[in-house]
This record gives structure tokens, C-alpha cells and sequence, in this order.
């Protein structure tokens, strides 16, 4: 076990932790700049805006190919070059301002942001043993949250000399940079089990797969109903969203390492416990709160619950076979991803109908998942068994 307070002498730490940072410039850079850029340089409406963040979620739905694309290269080479793609995909968005070259450059982006991910918890699955990864997942979540305040704070000052265009190419620019460095670093070890080059999937995974898509189904309410929630009903704007982004960045900050060190103080079963009876109110209270303080610090906890998803990785780590791990979390991120499909679709015609069906879709998930994860102890005892 790596002592936690020497965790940065550790090659593959450090290798994640320079990673992590340039994923999260590339992704939320994008974010903040992305609905401006649409709607006031290239001109689109909402319907193009959701045909655009639906394109955004296929990459994820197609992260299972990273199994294949681990014939050609070895896996944390494949983190390099996801980093890469997204500093591409990010840099060029502002030479193509019209509905189609957003399209393209936004599949660009996400497919390098979903495949860093999916090797991201592989390689600190493998790398990090059953007492240290949730602490390691902790800690990089925290330092991907302060990334996000800085990106924001970047673009704060910088928007006001430069256009998007000259935004994009320079975060883009410096995410490829550090892309192309860590290409040719080399953090691994050579003692570590041989990953299966091949798709996985085993019945005895089964309670991992519905867990991680009932956390997709979740988080898919979450980010197409809660904020429009807020802007629709109860008329949030610009600098009241982003005041909540920093705030929820902030505690992130602080809580994600706790986070962490509670999944190993006092288990997966317990942690996720805890999410899913809560979101069932969280998502209850979405339905029927009336105050605007309330639904901001609904929206928070959300956030915060969000993070203890680390937990669904961990237990994967403690029932499956070591060989298994890539190939399993490239699958679980599809599955994660199903939900992007499905749900916002059709929580969207339930919207329709009366906008707090979806929460109430949300709360019965989260009572499903409860009732689920009351399973884990008995799965990890039967993984230790054999």
C-alpha cells in the first residue's frame, strides 16, 4: 500500500494528476465558453443546442471501443493520447463557427474526454491498491475541481481581450502541449496482471453493470432537468448559475478527499447507502419546493452526492478478477452512458406532461438503487471467498 502522504512520489500519481488538470481545463473551458459562442457567434436556437450535447454523449456511449484501440497502444499511452484529441477538438472549436463544424469539433473534444476517463479509472484501479484508490479518486477530484475555478477565472479576465475563437486555440493549445509531454513519459510498472485485450462481461459483474447505469440514469436527470429547472421556474441567471458552479467547486475541493477516506473508514455499501437515501429526497424536493435559496442548495447536494459514485469503481475493485479491469471499466462507462440516450429523451415528453415528473422518475431510481447496493457486502464476500 502507497502511503498517502507520499502519493506524488508515485510515477503514475503524478502522470493522472497533470492529466486530470488538462481534462478538466479542456472540458469545463468548453462548457463556459460554449453556450455564448453558439448562440452569440454562430447563432443557434435551443434545438440545435440539445442536437449538439446529444452528439457530445456518443464517444461515451462508444468508450467499449477502448478495448480495441488497446491492441495498438498501451493503455496509459492511450490516456496521452485522449489528452491530445481533446486539446484538438477543443483549439479548433472557434475555427468553425457554424451548426455543423460544432457538431464535428464538439465529437473531436468529448471523444477525448471520454476515453481519458475511461483509462483514467482503469490505470487507478490497477495502479492503486483496495485501501489507497479511494483516496487517490478523491484527491484528483479535488484537484480537477480547483482546475475548474481557475479555467473560470481565466476566462473571466482573459474574455475581455480575446475572442472565443483566440480562447479556445489557447487552452486548446496548452492541453495538447502537456498531451504531447506525456506521450512520451513512462509511469508504469512492469509487475502489474496483463489486461484482457478483449470485451468483458461476466454474470457475476452483474450487480457493478446495474449500478453504474443506474448512477448514469441519475446523473442524466440531474444535468437535463435541475439546471433547466432553475432557469425555467425559477429564473436564475448567468452570474446566479455561475455563482453556484463556484461554490460547488469549491466544497469539492475540500470534500472529495473525505469522500475518500469514507469509502475506506467505512465501506461502498455504506457510502452509496447514504447517496441513494438522500437523493430520494433531494429529487422529491426538486419536485415540490417553491423557494429559490432551497433549490440552490438542492442543486449543491446534488453535486456533492454526485462524487460518492467513486464507490461503484472501488467495489468493482474488490470483486473483480485484476486482468479484468480495463475492459470492465470501458464497458461500465458505456453502460454509465445509456442513460444519456434514453432519459433525456424521455423525461423530456414527461416534462411536457408536468415538469416534476422526472424528479419523481429520479427518486424512484435512487430507492432502486438503495435497495441494490445492500448486495455489495455480500458480493465482496463472495469474491473473497474464491
Amino acid at each position: 500500500m502507497t502511503p498517502l502522504n507520499k502519493l506524488t512520489s508515485v510515477p503514475m500519481y503524478r502522470f493522472l494528476m497533470v492529466l486530470t488538470i488538462c481534462s478538466a481545463l479542456g472540458l469545463q473551458g468548453w462548457r463556459t465558453l460554449f453556450d455564448n459562442f453558439a448562440v452569440n457567434t454562430i447563432g443557434l436556437d435551443g434545438s440545435h443546442i440539445g442536437i449538439i450535447q446529444s452528439f457530445r454523449e456518443i464517444p461515451g456511449f462508444l468508450a467499449l471501443l477502448v478495448v480495441f484501440v488497446m491492441l495498438l497502444f498501451k493503455e496509459h499511452r492511450i490516456s496521452s493520447l485522449s489528452i491530445v484529441i481533446l486539446g484538438i477538438g477543443v483549439g479548433i472549436t472557434g475555427l468553425f463557427p457554424s451548426y455543423f463544424g460544432l457538431i464535428g469539433t464538439t465529437l473531436v473534444m468529448s471523444l477525448g474526454f471520454h476515453y481519458y476517463e475511461t483509462t483514467f479509472q482503469s490505470l487507478t484501479l490497477q495502479y492503486f491498491d483496495k485501501k489507497t484508490a479511494p483516496i487517490v479518486f478523491g484527491k484528483l477530484r479535488a484537484i480537477g475541481a480547483a482546475s475548474n475555478i481557475a479555467v473560470g477565472a481565466m476566462i473571466f479576465v482573459l474574455i475581455m481581450y480575446f475572442s472565443f475563437g483566440q480562447m479556445y486555440l489557447l487552452i486548446g493549445g496548452i492541453i495538447l502541449l502537456v498531451g504531447l509531454w506525456s506521450f512520451f513519459s513512462n509511469p508504469t510498472q512492469k509487475d502489474l496482471p496483463v489486461q484482457h485485450k478483449k470485451m468483458i462481461l461476466k454474470k457475476r459483474y452483474w450487480l457493478y453493470y446495474f449500478l453504474t447505469f443506474m448512477a448514469g440514469a441519475r446523473r442524466q436527470i440531474f444535468v437535463a432537468f435541475a439546471v433547466f429547472l432553475l432557469v425555467k421556474k425559477f429564473e436564475f441567471n448567468v452570474q446566479e448559475i455561475t455563482a453556484l458552479f463556484v461554490v460547488n467547486n469549491i466544497i469539492n475541493y475540500f470534500l472529495s478527499p473525505l469522500i475518500g477516506k469514507a469509502i475506506v473508514k467505512f465501506g461502498e455499501r455504506k457510502v452509496l447507502s447514504l447517496e441513494y437515501f438522500s437523493l430520494i429526497f433531494i429529487f422529491i424536493a426538486y419536485a415540490v419546493v417553491d423557494s429559490k435559496m432551497l433549490v440552490a442548495v438542492l442543486y449543491i447536494l446534488d453535486h456533492i452526492f454526485f462524487n460518492f459514485a467513486i464507490a461503484i469503481r472501488t467495489f468493482f475493485q474488490k470483486i473483480g478478477d485484476p486482468k479484468d479491469i480495463a475492459p470492465s471499466m470501458a464497458v461500465g462507462f458505456t453502460i454509465n452512458h445509456i442513460g444519456a440516450v434514453i432519459f433525456p429523451v424521455m423525461g423530456g415528453i414527461m416534462w411536457m406532461i408536468d415538469y416534476r415528473i422526472p424528479f419523481i422518475i429520479g427518486a424512484g431510481l435512487s430507492l432502486i438503487s438503495l435497495t441494490a447496493v445492500q448486495l455489495i457486502t455480500r458480493h465482496i464476500k463472495k469474491a473473497s471467498i474464491k
